[in-house]
């Protein structure tokens, strides 16, 4: 079985080879023909009609000099930048002197203020996408798991550290639940049976343990 279905030694293993990763679950949803019909995931996402899904987008959040970040954000939908979160443990963390490499760092944070581990930055995708929103001056949104509030937390640490209120109202955090609560109901049940992902206001069955247990 695994010599048919998992990839080759010399071939490079993609997003939806772990099926239960967040970038498989995001290509789930955002690929799925019924999603953006009747325009409530657009509304709920706050981004206009007829925009189409990029997976792997580079940000390209300027350094200092002439160079850029080279990292991928997860999706670019419109003017929104998505970083999804499932399975994870945390936003990463980044030596200082990387992070404050970045040309707007000081402009966009109040630097003493973010959270910091023996010199470290935590939640650096988090720190390196609000960036990026603030210089194409787009939106960034990060989906989450509610059954994460840890990482809720985190987000909300980061976001008393924005200086621009502008900026802090075109970043938002959106959980999983949420989403789900205005997609298609056959989504909507494959979400609950592959990822025990239950819309938000919608009844659980005696099966979210089962799946929360097989993440």
């Amino acid at each position: 079985m695994a010599r048919s279905s998992l990839p080759r030694e010399d071939r490079r293993w993609r997003e939806l080879d772990s099926c239960n990763s967040s970038d498989a679950l995001l290509m789930n949803i955002f690929c799925y023909p019924g999603t953006f019909r009747g325009g409530a995931v657009l509304d709920l996402l706050g981004v206009e009609a007829g925009s189409v899904p990029e997976f792997g987008v580079r940000a390209k959040v300027p350094r200092g000099g002439d160079s850029f970040d080279r990292t991928e954000v997860d999706m670019r939908l419109g003017n929104l930048l998505v970083e999804a979160k499932l399975t994870e443990t945390d936003f990463q963390t980044a030596d200082g002197i990387l992070v404050k490499s970045y040309r707007d760092f000081a402009e966009v944070f109040e630097c003493s203020r973010l959270p910091k581990s023996n010199g470290r930055f935590l939640c650096y995708q988090l720190l390196r996408n609000v960036m990026a929103a603030h210089h194409y001056l787009g939106s960034f949104c990060i989906l989450l798991d509610a059954r994460r509030p840890d990482l809720m937390e985190l987000w909300f640490a980061v976001m008393t550290c924005v200086r621009s209120v502008d900026l802090r109202l075109r970043c938002k955090v959106l959980t999983w639940q949420e989403l789900a609560a205005v997609l298609p109901p056959k989504l909507q049940s494959f979400l609950e049976e592959k990822y025990g992902i239950f819309a938000e206001g919608r009844a659980a069955t005696s099966s979210q343990g089962e799946c929360l247990a097989s993440l």
